[in-house]
């Protein structure tokens, strides 16, 4: 796996909390597992236990994206090495007997939920390091307030999805319509 992508389970976890929309998609096992990478089979009672502490981790993670967005990277790094802690990394080398050799993230007896973490909190951490902290976003679109990885170029992404992209650009579209009235009366 590439060990950018680790960040992915940061983002997916996080955004189980849909401010903008009201909703709190991790109340269940089904959700638990629903939100766990295809190809993990994980038990009913696997996704039981690990629902408080995925529901405990995820304002910890958004944490860490708040701070980065607003440029407070000290404080967001601090909160990183915190989880870091919590959730100690350990790895293990596979090829999947493909030949393709790559670094997994492992946590395997305390659970699918803490792995899931320790690859979320690894996968910010390693995003920080190689790409910056100005990677880790929120949506600009209000009332969204997703989070993101930002992976351009450029760093340029303001926006969780090209949904927000769009209704952001006819609000402000709209806006400035409502403007030039305004000013030709």
């Amino acid at each position: 796996m590439k060990l950018l992508a680790y960040a992915d389970r940061a983002v997916e976890l996080v955004n189980t909390d849909d401010r903008g929309a009201g909703l709190d998609r991790l109340q269940s096992c089904d959700d638990v597992c629903r939100l766990m990478p295809q190809g993990w089979n994980v038990s009913r009672t696997a996704a039981e236990a690990g629902l408080d502490e995925l529901r405990e981790a995820r304002p910890r993670l958004r944490r860490v994206f708040e701070l980065a967005a607003t440029g407070r990277v000290e404080r967001a790094t601090d909160a990183l090495n915190k989880l870091l802690c919590d959730f100690p990394v350990s790895a293990t080398i596979s090829d999947h007997l493909t030949g393709d050799w790559h670094l997994h993230l492992t946590d395997e007896p305390k659970g699918p939920a803490r792995s899931y973490v320790t690859g979320a909190a690894f996968g910010l951490a390693y995003t920080i390091a190689e790409r910056g902290p100005e990677r880790l976003g929120l949506c600009e679109a209000l009332p969204c307030r997703k989070v993101f990885v930002d992976t351009t170029t450029n760093s340029s992404r303001r926006y969780c999805s090209d949904r927000c992209a769009t209704r952001a650009n006819v609000a402000a579209y709209r806006a400035r319509k409502r403007g030039d009235v305004q000013t030709t009366r």
